[in-house]
């Protein structure tokens, strides 16, 4: 009798151990095709585009693409639809062309200094230099 629970066991270990290996399959290839769709569309660098009211003023940014692909760092932004100039630092920091001192880490962030530094009063020129 010992020797057919014995069996018995076994073969429920590896039914047990079949459909786990199934399901880290199954885990495993949902992560894949996730990880597929994301490297389809690339976070830009500097992150996601903005549209955004910051202290009374409309702050708009998209990274500028190139040839199907994102430029090095390159933005176009905008507050109240006049173009604020951005560099990209070497250090992968953003300087505005409001403020040239003052580094920041994204262009949401350089755009929010921009607007800082402009106060309630003062408006862009239009010119990004």
């Amino acid at each position: 009798m010992s020797s057919v629970r014995t069996v018995h066991r076994l073969r429920r270990r590896h039914l047990i151990a079949a459909a786990a290996t199934a399901a880290l399959g199954a885990v495993g290839a949902f992560r894949g095709l996730r990880g597929a769709d994301e490297e389809e569309q690339p976070e830009a660098p500097g992150g996601p585009s903005f549209d955004e009211t910051y202290r009374g003023r409309r702050i708009q940014g998209e990274p500028v693409i190139r040839g199907g692909e994102h430029g090095q760092g390159s933005w176009r932004v905008t507050v109240d639809g006049q173009p604020l100039g951005l560099m990209r630092r070497a250090d992968g920091g953003y300087l505005s062309m409001v403020d040239h001192y003052q580094s920041y880490a994204s262009p949401l962030a350089a755009a929010r200094g921009a607007v800082d530094e402009l106060g309630t009063h003062q408006a862009l020129n239009g010119r990004l230099h």
